[in-house]
């Protein structure tokens, strides 16, 4: 039974000899950013994004850079009823980022970056289910845009001026 064990064991320890890390690269799973960034966000009030933020970029440690969010939405009306009610109503979500590198004051990164996000109201009153399906898909639309704008920093060179 020992043999058996022992040649379980040696056959498990050898497939498992080559196995390679999908995070090996810890490049790809670090925000350049984290703990240097002091963040700022204008327009638009969403509030998950308040939360959100602290979140991805940490405690402004390094104060190397500073990142300025400004948020324009804009509500688009679909489909509209013969009485006037909205059956279809379009949230438009534009995210205007700008990276500014502190030593030298200058714009480092400048990029705009759209999330749109559709809802169908089902009364005039107040309806939690509508409610609840408008905060989740406002908080999708942000962790999307924010995550899309990591995801096209870690190609740029954010130690240069533009």
């Amino acid at each position: 039974m020992k043999v058996f064990l022992n040649i379980i064991v040696l056959i498990f320890i050898t497939s498992c000899s080559g196995l390679e890390f999908v995070y090996k690269d810890s490049s790809n799973i670090i925000n350049p950013l984290y703990e240097k960034t002091k963040v700022s966000n204008t327009g638009a009030d969403l509030t998950f994004i308040k939360s959100y933020i602290p979140m991805l970029f940490g405690k402004n440690k390094e104060n190397e850079f500073t990142l300025i969010i400004n948020i324009k939405e804009k509500r688009v009306k679909r489909s509209v009823e013969t009485n006037q009610a909205t059956s279809n109503l379009k949230y438009e979500l534009r995210f205007f980022y700008t990276l500014i590198l502190n030593k030298k004051n200058c714009v480092i990164y400048d990029k705009e970056i759209l999330s749109t996000f559709s809802i169908l109201p089902k009364s005039a009153g107040y309806n939690y289910g509508t409610d609840a399906s408008l905060e989740k898909k406002y908080e999708l639309a942000v962790t999307d845009n924010v995550n899309r704008f990591i995801s096209l920093l870690s190609n740029t060179d954010i130690s240069k001026c533009q």
